[in-house]
């Protein structure tokens, strides 16, 4: 078994939002690489028609999950005028307080459910410290 987390995010850009949230993700993204050393990545994709985007990272474990939420937080719900959210899905056990605020988050930037998805069988080659 294994505490690594793995998020992925889906949203709907609006129509005509997309310079804005390009911008506002670049200034998140600068924000989670300063205050968040322990985050493994963090990283926002676009699609080739630029009107979804994607957010994935990686955890070591839930606690750190948890500080993103905590520091990252309060810089969702402006996000929220450019997006909506469809879908969280977590791969890994982040408990259910930390699921919770999840489904907060989803229910904050869209219409968006949150999937857990247990852990079951495999290996990784990350090496974390």
């Amino acid at each position: 078994m294994t505490d690594f987390i793995l998020y992925v995010d889906q949203s709907v850009v609006h129509d005509g939002k997309l310079d804005d949230l390009k911008s506002a993700m670049a200034e998140l993204v600068e924000f989670v690489e300063f205050n968040e050393p322990d985050i493994l990545s963090y990283n926002v994709y676009f699609n080739n028609d630029w009107d979804r985007m994607t957010v994935v990272h990686m955890h070591a474990d839930p606690a750190t999950l948890e500080y993103h939420m905590d520091i990252a937080g309060p810089k969702f719900p402006p996000i929220g005028e450019f997006i909506e959210l469809e879908a969280i899905d977590v791969y890994g056990d982040p408990g259910e307080d930390l699921a919770q605020r999840l489904r907060e988050k989803a229910s904050t930037l869209g219409t968006g459910h949150v999937s857990i998805h247990d852990f079951h069988e495999g290996f990784d080659h990350v090496a974390i410290d």
